[in-house]
């Protein structure tokens, strides 16, 4: 049995210009793999079959314009206590549309997400997009730890 309970789940935009699916069969890798692994600031350079993995550890969230992946998030969690939100994008092309808010509302509202203690993620360039939906610094960072290998992505090549 998944963790996740709600095997498919998906919510429509302007009459159905842009749909929020969670379907793993219809996301894209590729697609998503571009922009994250080739182009973001976050993901750049990690190996493909490291982003296949992490797609397959998560719930993914696509975010659609017809049958184009347009955007894209994953979370990683219990189901029950905490969640880490990561790689969140839309693309260049669609931005100003209000659709990265509109997939916030989305992943924030999955059935399989509520009622969760804590929510985590790091980002360098979106703190008023995420405060505008409740997100905040850490409220104790001093019992924050991590163990990060920055070139991790290197090492493996």
């Amino acid at each position: 049995m998944s963790l996740f309970q709600t095997a498919r789940w998906s919510r429509q935009l302007d009459m159905g210009a842009f749909e929020v699916d969670t379907d793993p069969a219809r996301l894209p890798i590729d697609t998503a793999y571009d922009f994250i692994g080739r182009r973001s600031y976050w993901g750049k350079g990690m190996p493909e079959a490291v982003f296949r993995r992490s797609v397959a550890g998560a719930l993914c969230f696509g975010v659609y314009h017809g049958a184009a992946l347009v955007g894209f998030a994953r979370v990683i969690t219990d189901g029950a206590t905490i969640a880490y939100l990561g790689d969140v994008f839309i693309d260049e092309a669609y931005r100003g549309r209000g659709l990265s808010k509109w997939l916030l509302e989305c992943i924030h509202s999955h059935p399989d997400l509520t009622g969760l203690r804590r929510w985590m993620l790091f980002t360098a360039d979106a703190h008023g997009l995420y405060k505008q939906f409740g997100w905040t610094e850490a409220a104790r960072p001093e019992r924050y730890m991590e163990r990060l290998n920055q070139d991790v992505y290197v090492q493996q090549q």
